[in-house]
């Protein structure tokens, strides 16, 4: 025998629960629904009251129960608009065409900002490219916007770029550093990038800005000049080791081809135990490292001078102290007469300024460095994203705090 369920209890509203049955062949449980005829129709466009020209029925896919399936057999209207006009009647819990209900795909949403796309496909029955639909429209819908125009108050930013994916083209994301939040993404690595988002700060938010962190890149050094004369500019000492490393690795690679047989075997394998910080090698690794440098004295000076160059950033009191202190440290490089250490030297001298600007304005870009590696994973997530508006979405929604997931569960 049938029993009627409040609507309420499942989230329909203008839906009455009339019967569930359990369909063998499908392997899904059908709430059949009618229409509530306590609601009057009315145009969603005008708001207007309307005439029933139709009545139809649909079947939409909602939340499991029970660790079941379940499909809503429902009954929706076409109104009569005029004398011409006919409109389909608009539900509060299902959007026009779609064959899901809100919550479903919240769920789906919620689960693409943890797993890959064609895992959630696998796990919702859905295409690939209607989960993706899904998760873009949702995101476009419920991040909030990224307004220069709102911001009230900067200090200190921090800019980067990421990459959609190996090889293709790049973002630039803009950080507040004070507060950790993003304040802008946009396509490309370029000048005319970072000025837009200038340009849409009010003036006196932008005067306020008394420095940004960044890489070496040129085009984000251009733009902060041109539009923030008065912020200074600090080089993230993160990219400087960065560059550095590229440096033992060329040390190592020229080393190890001038090596002689017994001499390689030493090198082989040696790379990330260069790279690394000492306190991050265990007993073994350590005494193959000490093992290395014993043997190969340029090794050894690149990489005693690494220790060094992290020096300079811990905790000068004053510009013309670091600036001292890289001075020291460029003329010991070069007295080592390695050719990747002297161009690396001369890299510094031209950003020396920058360099040592940290140590008034005590900001690194290590923040978005987090943020880059959750985009680092939703590269991997999605084997690289082509779709640039999407990856826009998706970078936004790693700043953003997530939802509990009973929010998901809402019509």
């Amino acid at each position: 025998m049938a029993a009627t369920i409040p609507a309420r209890i499942l989230g329909l509203r203008g839906q009455c629960v009339k019967q569930v049955t359990w369909e063998q062949a499908r392997g899904v449980m059908v709430f059949h629904c009618n229409r509530d005829r306590r609601f009057i129709p009315v145009d969603h466009r005008s708001g207007a009251r309307c005439a029933v020209n139709r009545r139809l029925r649909r079947e939409v896919v909602d939340l499991p129960i029970c660790g079941q399936p379940v499909v809503l057999d429902i009954e929706y209207c076409q109104l009569k608009v005029g004398a011409v006009d006919r409109r389909m009647e608009r539900l509060d819990f299902v959007d026009p065409g779609h064959r899901y209900t809100h919550r479903f795909a919240r769920l789906a949403a919620h689960l693409c900002r943890h797993m890959p796309i064609d895992a959630v496909a696998r796990f919702t029955g859905l295409a690939w490219r209607t989960v993706k639909a899904l998760d873009q429209r949702i995101l476009k819908r419920e991040l909030p916007a990224l307004d220069p125009g709102a911001l009230t108050r900067l200090r200190h930013l921090g800019v980067d770029e990421v990459a959609r994916a190996k090889g293709h083209d790049y973002m630039t994301i803009v950080y507040d550093l004070d507060s950790g939040d993003l304040v802008w993404v946009t396509e490309g690595r370029t000048k005319a990038g970072l000025l837009e988002f200038f340009d849409r700060l009010d003036e006196d938010v932008a005067q306020g800005i008394a420095a940004v962190a960044m890489d070496m890149a040129g085009p984000f050094r251009a733009a902060v000049e041109q539009s923030l004369p008065q912020a200074a500019i600090v080089y993230d000492r993160f990219h400087v080791m960065q560059q550095y490393s590229d440096v033992i690795d060329q040390v190592r690679r020229s080393e190890f081809k001038k090596a002689g047989h017994d001499d390689k075997d030493v090198l082989k394998g040696t790379r990330y135990l260069l790279l690394k910080n000492p306190d991050k090698l265990d007993t073994r690794q350590t005494a193959r490292l000490d093992e290395l440098l014993a043997a190969n004295g340029p090794l050894n000076a690149v990489y005693a001078l690494k220790e060094q160059l992290q020096q300079i950033w811990h905790n000068p009191s004053s510009t013309a102290v670091m600036a001292q202190r890289l001075d020291a440290w460029c003329a010991l490089a070069e007295d080592t007469g390695l050719a990747p250490i002297k161009r690396f030297v001369r890299m510094l001298r031209r950003h020396r300024s920058g360099i040592c600007n940290y140590a008034h304005h005590r900001i690194t870009t290590a923040r978005l460095e987090s943020g880059n590696v959750a985009i680092g994973l939703i590269r991997k997530r999605a084997r690289g994203l082509l779709d640039t508006e999407y990856f826009k979405l998706k970078i936004r929604q790693t700043a953003t705090r997530e939802e509990p997931l009973g929010l998901y569960a809402a019509a």
